[in-house]
């Protein structure tokens, strides 16, 4: 087998995050898992084929979107990040991954992007380099579009607190499924254990005051859970544990 040529392109660590994107982090988590060597390169969603990120060149070949690249990966590297999983661990694992990525991910999206304070303190500072007279109305642009993307999604469409309150079902059900084990499926991780740790991470950061953050940190096994994969996949990055795992 070749020497894989693997650039993954991404955002720079913001937000208390290694990267502020959930994506970004499950493919490099599962790079990782794969024991696949890659670099890392700054890039911005409109420079995406997609339009949005992550997405690797692999020695040429352009693969959009984290399912896809993880399919790639597997298909071209014969690796199985599922191996040992039996056919209904496979779709539980699925199950779980389509709450954590078409749901509670949007549920963190709103409290970042939407709330009007989480929304200054940072994703408004993604346009700080632009000329100062353009950055305002960038910044309502982009604070528009996401709203238009969450009120598409549906999950835009509700109050403040019917968001939260969809949220943490969501987390109380991770947190139950969980329940004692190191990872979602036993004493190793697997896939989807890298997008679990992503997305609990967004809302576990404590650079974003949110009712998401209070309902994962009363589960003591979910911050444990987040400052275990974060100590294996990132080691260098100065995590702040919002509790004592």
């Amino acid at each position: 087998m070749t020497t894989p040529q693997i650039t993954l392109y991404g955002c720079a660590p913001a937000f208390g995050l290694p990267d502020p994107s959930p994506f970004v982090t499950k493919t490099e988590v599962q790079l990782q898992m794969a024991g696949l060597p890659y670099r890392k390169v700054f890039a911005i969603p409109p420079e995406a084929p997609k339009g949005k990120l992550p997405y690797i060149d692999d020695a040429g070949d352009a693969v959009c979107d984290s399912s896809f690249i993880r399919a790639h990966l597997e298909h071209k590297y014969a690796l199985d990040l599922d191996a040992g999983l039996d056919a209904r661990q496979r779709a539980e694992a699925w199950a779980v991954e389509r709450l954590l990525e078409d749901h509670l991910y949007w549920a963190m999206v709103w409290f970042r992007w939407i709330d009007a304070d989480n929304f200054a303190k940072g994703p408004a500072h993604f346009v700080d380099r632009a000329p100062e007279a353009m950055r305002q109305r960038l910044r309502e642009d982009m604070q528009a579009a996401k709203q238009n993307e969450l009120h598409a999604h549906g999950l835009g469409r509700h109050s403040r607190e019917q968001i939260a309150e969809l949220g943490t079902r969501s987390i109380d059900a991770l947190a139950a499924l969980l329940g004692e084990q190191d990872y979602l499926f036993g004493d190793r991780p697997h896939g989807v254990d890298a997008i679990g740790f992503s997305v609990l991470a967004a809302i576990l950061t404590p650079f974003f005051d949110t009712p998401l953050r209070a309902a994962a940190e009363r589960h003591p096994n979910l911050v444990a859970y987040v400052a275990r994969m974060m100590r294996f996949y990132y080691p260098a990055h100065a995590w702040q544990q919002p509790l004592a795992a």
